[in-house]
């Protein structure tokens, strides 16, 4: 099986060959390719070229086009700080006032701020992978790009104080995030990951989450379904277990776990869907490579006869990772075969 292959195999809960296993790399991958974060993010060929060299040197399932979670605010008018060798800050916000939500100019991925360059290097990803490995692409949820466009907190006592003109807002944010993810499956991604960490209930509710970024997310992932994308990812990192049961009415079809959340309870509330994780992102940095290697087996032993998982990390692997642990991760698929 090729890595395509054995991916589509766990999504329908058959027997692959091994176990995927898919370290979520993004920056790390220009680390290693002793480029700077802050050139890799800005720049599609190289951020392709980077992603090429890290998969073919450890030999995992997928590769992504992802840059950083400011990318669709800042092509809606954000201003960022590229400091050396570290992603973008958020120096200005795109909506300083809430009296211009009524006046947003939806971006045109093909040439707003550095959507281009992200639509490049999957164009070129794709180009030198085929249907050979999984090629993924990124969007931020909803609520993320809101929250990135006015704030953290001016975005969530909006929710409060003028419900309507907030969810007009989130509305906005979800035509971005369904035009931008378009782009990317007409580049070549095979699907957008949904990345969306100011949903987590460590930042809003179970509530909140069920009435007002619930309907978004299912909006997103029915139009790229509809488009082709092979499978909707989901990735809401954090202490996610009070929204799981939520995700089957969303259309997910790949969960993303943290280590918050055991490899029971996701199994247990969520039987009949494909789950990735969950080594926790700061063990790459802290432990040596027999205690990845350790973690692995342990997470590959909880699904073997369940079946319908991907050996990941619960969330990216820090820039500031060693490199040894990820090939421990690895290893640890390969060696069970």
């Amino acid at each position: 099986m090729n890595s395509l292959e054995r991916i589509s195999a766990v999504l329908k809960f058959e027997t692959p060959d091994r176990v995927p296993v898919i370290p979520q790399i993004f920056g790390l991958a220009g680390v290693m390719a002793r480029i700077p974060v802050d050139e890799y993010v800005r720049d599609g060929f190289i951020l392709a070229e980077c992603q090429i060299k890290a998969v073919k040197k450890y030999g995992y399932d997928a590769v992504f086009s992802v840059m950083d979670t400011s990318l669709e605010a800042e092509a809606v008018g954000a201003i960022l700080e590229y400091k050396k060798d570290m992603y973008p800050t958020m120096k200005t916000y795109a909506i300083p006032d809430t009296g211009m939500i009524d006046h947003l100019v939806l971006p045109d991925p093909n040439e707003a701020g550095r959507m281009p360059e992200m639509l490049k290097a999957l164009k070129i990803l794709r180009s030198e992978f085929g249907d050979e490995h999984l090629v993924v692409g990124c969007v931020m949820g909803p609520l993320t790009i809101a929250t990135q466009l006015l704030g953290m907190e001016k975005a969530l006592y909006l929710a409060i104080d003028e419900p309507g003109v907030f969810i007009k807002l989130l509305d906005f944010c979800t035509e971005i995030a369904i035009e931008f993810g378009l782009a990317q499956i007409h580049a070549g991604a095979h699907l957008p990951l949904v990345f969306d960490p100011s949903a987590s209930p460590a930042v809003v509710p179970p509530q909140f989450f069920r009435e007002i970024e619930l309907p978004q997310l299912q909006k997103l992932c029915k139009t790229f379904a509809e488009a082709g994308s092979i499978a909707n990812w989901l990735h809401i990192a954090g202490p996610s277990a009070s929204i799981l049961p939520f995700y089957p009415s969303i259309g997910v079809d790949i969960v993303n776990i943290d280590y918050y959340v055991t490899p029971q309870q996701a199994a247990e509330m969520l039987p009949d869907m494909c789950l990735d994780g969950n080594i926790k992102s700061l063990s790459f940095i802290e432990d040596r490579p027999e205690e990845i290697a350790a973690k692995s087996s342990e997470l590959l032993d909880s699904f073997e006869s369940r079946g319908g998982f991907i050996l990941s990390s619960g969330c990216e692997i820090p820039p500031q990772s060693r490199p040894e642990n990820i090939a421990a991760m690895v290893n640890a698929t390969k060696e069970r075969g």
